[in-house]
Order: structure tokens, then sequence, then C-alpha cells
């Protein structure tokens, strides 16, 4: 027998025979071994059994977790991906908001800038009007106070002629009605 051939079984071993011989061994002794390496192979057929479950039972949960070991591999670069993407998209995003701020920003401050020329223009436009009010305001009453003078001096001067000579002059009427009708003076020119 070679030794890859031998298959050694506990029946094996209980139901060799061996030759007898001319003063050979204690039969008993023989037999009792053999049971005790019957046992023996047998308890290790048992074990070596249940060891060969255990490493195919083991063999298959390493199966298992290489598997898993895969597909959370592939699932991490995916999450990996993902997260490369998301940040890419979310800083085109980012840099499309700034600028699309950048240009309402500038539109805001185009307008406002025309805001404040138009009100500066119609400040400048309204201080001319008030200037110009003013001027002929204060022209009219110019005009009125050296009429209201001229009055005065006339009726000075026609008290004292009236007093010389009382039915020649005339007095002038006190109330002038384009006076008191344009208070700005500027009727009829």
């Amino acid at each position: 027998m070679t030794e890859e051939t031998f298959n050694l079984t506990p029946l094996d071993i209980r139901t060799q025979q061996f030759r007898r011989g001319f003063r050979g061994y204690d039969l008993a002794t023989v037999e009792e071994f053999r049971e005790r390496c019957a046992a023996e192979v047998e308890r290790l057929s048992r074990e070596n059994s249940v060891f060969a479950e255990q490493v195919r039972n083991f063999r298959e949960q390493l199966k298992l977790f290489r598997e898993r070991e895969k597909a959370m591999s592939d699932a991490l670069v995916v999450a990996q991906q993902l997260r490369e993407d998301s940040e890419q998209m979310a800083q085109k995003e980012s840099d499309r908001v700034v600028q699309q701020a950048r240009v309402e920003a500038g539109n805001i401050i185009t307008d406002a800038r025309q805001a404040e020329q138009s009100v500066r223009r119609d400040t400048e436009h309204l201080h001319a009007q008030l200037a110009s009010y003013l001027t002929s305001f204060r022209v009219l009453l110019e005009r009125n106070l050296a009429e209201v003078e001229a009055v005065e001096t006339a009726e000075r001067n026609g008290r004292a002629l009236a007093a010389e000579t009382p039915s020649m002059v005339k007095r002038p009427s006190l109330k002038r009605p384009e006076l008191l009708s344009d208070p700005t003076g500027v009727r009829g020119e």
C-alpha cells in the first residue's frame, strides 16, 4: 500500500487480521491495542469531520465576507465619486450664485447712481426755481415798496400842496387792483 491511497478507517483496524507465527505477539494485547487505535481513529475521524464542516462554514463565511468587502469597497468608491460630484456641483452652483449676485449688485449700483443723478438734477432744478422765485418775489416786493414810498411821498407832498391849494390836487388811490390780484408781479409782462 502506498501512503497516498491508504485510508485507514476504524473498521479497517477492527477487522484487520494478522498472521500468527511461532511465538507471536500476545493476542489479547494486540486486540486491546487494535481496539484503542480504532477508537482513536474513530474519534479523530469524527473530529476531522467536525473540523472539515467548520472549514467549509468558514470558507463560506470568508466568501460572504469577501463579497461584502467588495460590495462595500464598490459602495465606498461610488460614495467618494458622488461626494466629489456633489462638491463640484456645489462649487459650480456657488460660483453661479456669486456671479449672479455680482451682476445684480452691479445693476443695483448702476440704478442707484442713475437715481442719485436724477435726484441731484431735480434738486438743482428746484434750487434754480427757488432762486428764480425768490428773485421775482424780491423784485415784486421792491417794486411794491417803491410804489408804497411813492404813494407816501405823493401823499405827503399832496398834503403840503393841498394845504396850499386843496381843490386842485387829486389824491391818488391807495388801492391798486393790479398789485392785489397778482402777487408775482408778472401780470401782463
